[in-house]
């Protein structure tokens, strides 16, 4: 930390006990040790603070993650594909507002023993030919049939 060599703190020692004198230096070293330990207790507890708001800072981040996955996970189980495409069909093929009025009278009328009737919608005239049937099938359409080869006599093939 100060970078003193043994040869440095020998001199230090020399002048302290000049300086202080030899009665006194050993309470003066005491109470310097302990200064010492208050410094370095008030460092590790400075340090230890540092570290801890850290870790917070780190954990309020992970948790953040943790929650932007849950809840994406909670959507996509969420999702309905039946829903969505009964929801476009509706969209796309939304009834006519006179014949929802037809099926809305329809559904409200009380239930009577014979069927109700749907109402007849003409339905356009098709003008199309009908396609012409097939030919028979006949015994021209199959390939000849031919005879087997004749087996070899005596010897493996």
């Amino acid at each position: 930390m100060f970078d003193i060599g043994w040869g440095e703190l020998v001199v230090i020692g020399i002048v302290a006990l000049i300086a202080i004198g030899p009665k006194e230096l050993p309470t003066v070293l005491r109470s310097l040790g302990q200064w010492m330990g208050k410094i370095k207790r008030m460092a590790s507890e400075f340090q230890g603070q540092f570290q801890e708001a850290l870790r917070e800072a780190e954990m309020a981040d992970l948790k953040k993650h943790a929650d932007e996955l849950t809840s994406a996970v909670t959507d996509a189980t969420r999702y309905d594909p039946l829903e969505d495409l009964n929801k476009s069909m509706e969209t796309d093929y939304d009834t006519p507002p006179a014949a929802a009025g037809v099926v809305a009278e329809a559904e409200t009328s009380a239930p009577s023993a014979e069927p109700a009737a749907e109402p007849a919608q003409a339905l356009p005239a098709i003008d199309v030919a009908p396609p012409e049937p097939p030919a028979p099938v006949t015994e021209k359409d199959f390939a000849p049939v031919e005879p087997p080869p004749p087996k070899q006599a005596g010897g493996k093939a």
